[in-house]
């Protein structure tokens, strides 16, 4: 796991790095909740920290009730435990999440753009295209086994939080878009772009011709 095994100066440092992220999150208007992590050694009254630790979840039951919290509150919930950095989706913030290989396909179709969405690598080779709430997903998408939507009840994990093997990363900052969200139509229709694209039968692919040989 990646904070258990780091020196205590690190541990520290670390722990500083997610609460400064949280807070200023928060100072933002994101909706910041606590989510679990990996060397949590006590369940803290939620059905998500008693199962297997795989990804964050959120820590506490009332997730929810938490929403739009002062950012001086989220420094008081941050100060002596090292929570992962959760951001309630479906109010301000949606994500689509998707595998390694449409992630970097609709990557380079959004730099084209000139224009790109943020976007988040996890350590599990799952990407998170960052948009403005929206109230549906486009049937392409939303049919396609390696895509989920994360809108209302939802959430996701933002920078630093770790996993077993690493921790979560920006690929593309909010601030290139000076924090505002792109229109979730936007980025819908370059992920559809990009979904067809990894669908497609390649016909680069040169074919092999036999050659017949000649009579002796």
């Amino acid at each position: 796991m990646v904070d258990t095994e780091w020196p205590n100066s690190w541990r520290a440092a670390f722990r500083i790095e997610l609460r400064a992220e949280a807070i200023g999150l928060a100072w933002r208007g994101w909706p910041v909740v606590p989510g679990t992590y990996p060397d949590a050694d006590t369940t803290v009254g939620t059905p998500y920290t008693e199962t297997l630790w795989t990804r964050p979840a959120p820590a506490h039951s009332d997730w929810q009730s938490r929403i739009g919290a002062h950012p001086q509150q989220v420094a008081a919930w941050w100060t002596g435990r090292p929570y992962s950095v959760l951001v309630a989706t479906g109010t301000l913030v949606d994500a689509i999440e998707v595998d390694d290989h449409l992630g970097r396909r609709a990557a380079m179709l959004l730099r084209g753009t000139g224009r790109p969405a943020p976007i988040v690598a996890m350590p599990n080779g799952r990407w998170l295209f960052l948009v403005a709430s929206a109230d549906h997903l486009p049937r392409e998408l939303d049919e396609a086994e390696t895509v989920e939507w994360h809108g209302e009840g939802s959430w996701i994990p933002l920078p630093p939080t770790p996993f077993h093997h690493g921790v979560v990363h920006w690929r593309v900052k909010p601030d290139v878009w000076g924090w505002n969200l792109p229109p979730a139509p936007v980025v819908h229709d370059v992920l559809v772009r990009a979904l067809n694209d990894v669908s497609a039968p390649r016909t680069d692919v040169p074919q092999v011709v036999p050659v017949e040989s000649s009579a002796a």
